[in-house]
């Protein structure tokens, strides 16, 4: 399965519900993922440009982005990316057959 890192912002309206009324979202996000076969690995808040990060395993792309579009549609986030990690194993593998590829340079 693959792993998957999003990066999340709450809209000022769902951080006042919080606020009324705090509940660990991560029981949540792990309903989510498990729904579609996943695990959540980590649920954390942070402070700057996000205000928090979670970590998936999901059996495939597909599967996370039906997550992503859900929680996105939901209307509780002003904001949401998710980026497909690789593996050392997978980028090495990326990289041997990057050799085969002929790429040229715009102009070249």
């Amino acid at each position: 399965m693959a792993l998957y890192l999003s990066r999340f912002s709450y809209t000022p309206e769902t951080w006042a519900r919080l606020v009324k009324k705090p509940e660990d979202r991560r029981e949540a996000a792990r309903t989510y993922i498990e729904s579609v076969g996943g695990k959540l690995h980590g649920f954390w808040y942070a402070f700057g440009e996000r205000d928090g990060i979670s970590l998936w395993e999901a059996p495939d792309n597909v599967s996370m982005a039906a997550v992503a579009i859900a929680i996105g549609g939901g209307g509780a986030v002003s904001s949401l990316e998710t980026t497909v990690l690789l593996t050392v194993d997978e980028t090495l593998e990326a990289l041997r057959k990057a050799q085969a590829v002929q790429y040229r340079p715009p102009g070249a």
